[in-house]
């Protein structure tokens, strides 16, 4: 509630015109929004390092916003973590990643998202039926390609909460308020005839 306004009853000069500000109103960003990542780190079975439950880094790839305000700005850090690993192997077979994003952190806030994404190497089946047809025991020995997820690869998350947040104060004006015109001057009195000390006749008849 907006405090009551006080005027003043003297006769000082008229106040300037006040404004008075409407309180900013909350908005949301609401779950279900799209947020563009990107890769802050390589993900590739190469090597064979990569373990379920294992978290990586990301980034929101470009600012995030609603009404012309900026909420979620570029470069805000993001988590996912490894669901499905599998290396590659013989006969041919492909390594693949399989990943969810989990959250992005938002000032002192862990914003909960969601969304999967996955890389699978490519098979190497034609060497394989190849190796068979003429050397059965060499298709033994051969190998699909490890799964890659590059740095700087683009990652697409979905916001799993509400974000609830104040745009920046604007200039909403509810009334113009003025102080009162101030009471006109009371009229002054006519002056008393002046006294020049005689006395008044008396007449006797």
């Amino acid at each position: 509630m907006l405090p009551s306004a006080t005027f003043a009853q003297d006769a000082s000069p008229v106040a300037p015109q006040a404004t008075l500000l409407a309180p900013a109103t909350p908005d949301v960003l609401r779950a279900g929004t799209e947020i563009p990542l990107t890769m802050r780190e390589e993900l590739t079975t190469k090597g064979k390092h990569l373990r379920v439950g294992q978290r990586f880094q990301m980034a929101v790839a470009s600012d995030v916003m609603v009404n012309g305000v900026v909420v979620i700005p570029a470069g805000t850090p993001a988590t996912g973590e490894i669901t499905e690993v599998r290396n590659k192997g013989m006969w041919g077979k492909s390594g693949y990643i399989g990943a969810q994003v989990t959250s992005l952190r938002l000032g002192d806030r862990h914003v909960r998202m969601t969304g999967t994404f996955d890389d699978k190497g490519v098979t190497g089946t034609g060497g394989v039926v190849a190796a068979i047809a003429f050397v059965p025991i060499a298709g033994f020995f051969t190998t699909g390609t490890s799964a890659v997820i590059p740095l700087g690869g683009g990652v697409t998350g979905f916001l799993n909460e509400d974000i609830t947040f104040v745009p920046p104060a604007a200039a909403q004006p509810i009334a113009a308020v003025a102080a009162p015109p101030a009471p006109a001057p009371a009229p002054a009195p006519a002056p008393a005839p002046a006294d020049d000390g005689s006395a008044p006749a008396i007449v006797n008849y």
